[in-house]
């Protein structure tokens, strides 16, 4: 199911006994979990009836005994067992020398006044187990997957418009960059931008740098868009400022963050229908974005760019220090780099 569904059932008050929230994202998993521990419940029937539980801490035969308990002055209890992926799950199923599971049995048989919600993180649960195929025949299942880089900037985009703000392209463009596809750590740090935006306006790159600390004019993303014109002037402005400040730009994202950037140049060349639409599509940016490929694909011919390719992977190796043939101070490093994708 997606998020937007169990979401929905949630606010409708359409609850299920038992949840198996997991995956590798863990901000979503925070997220519904979140709706269950305030939505369930009054805040007057939570002390009687809201057990929250952590994975280390605890056990199946605590959790059991809690979940089989009758709600106080409520039509439901809540067991909420954080950090699941921590519980000792082991293999599942009766054994004819230890007899039933005891948690099987319950899956199989809920309590229909109990919600019980496992949130299993920073993996995917075994989609195998018999307690996994109880939970989903009689609750409900729920994998928060990662969500690629190339889709971060419209997650930002979407996250700020469902809170009544706006945010130009470019500056969440600029934010994706920075702050990777950890969920959690962008939507923190979308939230503090917020609170220092009047609602309703547009966020710009000059918010970002006011409030995030991302310089608007020297950052890997405007380096990308001075190389694709080959503006040796601008391109090499921002290498010194790396240099100067190596740990707020480590080479490594740098080079990350180019080496996806010339890969999509290169598939720009293969892409036979050419309408921005399409472009934005096959190449997995923005139609905002589009002409700025188009301007990096006629300065950078097919032969050119796989040459690029090769440089930032033998920069990549100096930068580690496994080619002890050139210099590895990467100040220097970037300056060699630049220079010999521009000439």
């Amino acid at each position: 199911m997606s998020v937007q569904s169990v979401a929905s059932d949630l606010k409708s008050r359409k609850f299920k006994p038992v949840y198996l929230f997991h995956g590798e994202e863990s901000y979503y998993i925070d997220v519904l979990a979140e709706m269950l521990e305030k939505g369930v419940l009054s805040e007057a029937e939570r002390g009687f009836n809201q057990t929250i539980l952590y994975g280390k801490d605890t056990d199946f035969i605590t959790i059991l005994n809690t979940a089989k308990r009758y709600p106080m002055m409520s039509d439901y209890q809540v067991v909420l067992v954080k950090e699941a992926q921590e519980l000792k799950w082991g293999k599942d199923g009766d054994d004819a020398k230890k007899g039933p599971d005891p948690l099987l049995a319950y899956l199989e048989n809920p309590l229909r006044s109990t919600v019980l919600i496992f949130c299993y993180k920073h993996g995917k649960f075994d989609k195998r187990k018999k307690t996994y195929k109880a939970i989903e025949k009689n609750g409900m299942v729920f994998e928060s997957a990662t969500i690629y880089d190339n889709k971060i900037p419209g997650w930002i985009e979407n996250y700020v418009g469902d809170k009544g703000y706006r945010i130009q392209p470019r500056a969440a463009a600029l934010m994706a960059e920075y702050l990777g596809n950890d969920l959690s750590k962008v939507s923190n740090e979308l939230d503090k931008l917020m609170l220092n935006v009047a609602k309703g306006q547009e966020i710009n790159t000059d918010d970002v740098q006011k409030n995030i600390g991302i310089s608007k004019e020297y950052n890997v993303f405007e380096l990308q868009g001075a190389l694709s014109r080959k503006d040796v002037f601008k391109a090499n402005q921002i290498i010194d400022y790396f240099a100067s400040n190596p740990k707020s730009n480590p080479i490594q994202l740098v080079i990350g963050t180019l080496n996806t950037y010339f890969s999509r140049v290169l598939k720009y060349h293969y892409v036979a229908d050419k309408s921005q639409n399409n472009l934005a599509k096959e190449l997995g940016v923005s139609p905002f974005f589009v002409r700025e490929y188009e301007v990096a694909g006629k300065n950078y011919n097919i032969g050119k760019t796989f040459n690029v390719v090769s440089y930032l992977r033998d920069c990549d190796l100096k930068s580690k220090g496994l080619d002890a043939t050139g210099n590895t101070e990467h100040g220097e490093l970037l300056k060699e780099l630049i220079f010999k994708i521009v000439h």
